[in-house]
């Protein structure tokens, strides 16, 4: 059943402002007693979701790439046995770019990851400063470099309408970015979410916001310009030159099943939600006991399931497919979408339907949360 494979490695070197896990750093690693653990995480899922070969294996967390590729390739051959490996299987390994992680990515392209994803974002000092990053602009252009040698895809990411930030800026950093030859691109809008160091910042005055018009405007932008240079959007976020999708990421978007391992990695297969315990101790415990690492276990609604896959689809220039959503769920289109407001917003030029096929249009796309709210009926999404 499972499409993909997530493994969650949490433990951090140094404490990084945005990392749920800080509490993870450690000066060593049980590496024996890792492997062992995730092994048999693994091999629960195995049991659980066989049957179809993976498409994309994820390496996530806190920092995989200081895992040891020793490590990495245990846990890949185990995985090619207990499921099998899609022709052309993508597997990724997200990254910091610093200099003691890309001294890694040799043995790790040797070890199976063909796949980088990089958190870069941003080009200048100045801004890495602000956004709490712990590398500076060379050391993480030279380790998308070494990246770039040594992996057949590389991703970067890169987060704009900062504080301040221009057209004129952001189109020269981004035209920046695009000259780094990469076939995907992760562009986010700064977000201040409650509870975070960024909106204590605001509640104190160290900053403003970008206001709401200019940052649409970015947005506007970004889309002309990565499409003007061959990675158009492919979702709200993600940009790529056609066949440099992230297959791994699709696989969620598109609402397919996937196996999350390791602390507090989230799976979803047969219509069961899973979380893994988040505290590695916890997690370790959990699999010595009882062979897996399941904080929770829960089955999900038929509507449950369809809201996930309408809110998650409906997020891809794609789209969704309503009837075969119907059919899967064996529910009515009227079920999962409000035709009515469908068809008002395609009037509004705001979505567009081909077929059986719907989605959110370009001009929509800076309004998608809200006509998620529109199209989604909230007796689906409270399902």
């Amino acid at each position: 059943m499972a499409r993909a494979l997530y493994i969650h490695w949490p433990f951090c070197l140094a404490k990084c402002p945005y990392c749920d896990f800080n509490s993870h750093v450690r000066e060593s690693v049980d590496h024996a007693a890792w492997e062992a653990a995730l092994l048999t995480d693994m091999r629960h899922e195995a049991a659980l979701a066989g049957g179809e070969p993976l498409k994309g294996v994820f390496f996530g967390g806190g920092t995989p790439s200081l895992m040891p590729p020793a490590l990495v390739e245990r846990l890949l051959t185990e995985a090619q046995a207990l499921w099998g490996f899609a022709e052309g299987i993508e597997i990724t390994l997200e990254g910091n770019p610093s200099s003691v992680e890309a001294a890694n990515y040799a043995d790790l392209a040797r070890a199976g990851i063909n796949r980088a994803s990089l958190g870069l974002q941003a080009l200048d000092d100045e801004t890495l400063r602000f956004l709490g990053r712990l590398h500076d602009a060379r050391e993480g252009l030279a380790a998308l470099e070494v990246a770039q040698q040594q992996f057949g895809r590389v991703s970067f990411d890169l987060i704009y309408a900062r504080p301040g930030q221009t057209a004129r800026d952001w189109e020269q950093e981004l035209t920046r970015a695009l000259g780094f030859g990469t076939g995907h691109l992760s562009l986010y809008q700064l977000t201040i979410e409650p509870g975070t160091r960024f909106a204590t910042m605001v509640r104190q005055g160290a900053f403003e916001p970008l206001e709401d018009d200019a940052a649409a405007d970015l947005f506007a932008l970004t889309r002309e310009t990565t499409a003007a240079a061959g990675l158009p959007a492919y979702e709200i976020s993600n940009h790529a030159r056609p066949g440099q999708e992230s297959r791994h990421n699709l696989t969620y978007w598109r609402y397919q099943d996937y196996c999350g391992i390791g602390p507090g990695a989230h799976g979803r297969r047969g219509g069961v939600a899973t979380v893994r315990h988040k505290k590695p101790e916890n997690w370790l415990a959990a699999v010595a006991e009882r062979g897996e690492g399941i904080a929770e276990a829960r089955l999900l609604s038929v509507r449950e399931q369809a809201s996930e896959a309408m809110l998650m689809g409906l997020r891809l220039g794609e789209g969704v497919d309503l009837d075969a959503l119907a059919a899967r769920f064996g529910l009515g289109r009227e079920e999962l979408c409000d035709l009515a407001k469908l068809e008002f917003y395609i009037g509004q030029g705001l979505t567009w339907q081909s077929g059986t096929r719907i989605g959110v249009s370009e001009a929509g796309m800076p309004l998608l949360d809200a006509l998620l709210g529109e199209l989604v009926p909230e007796a689906l999404v409270s399902a």
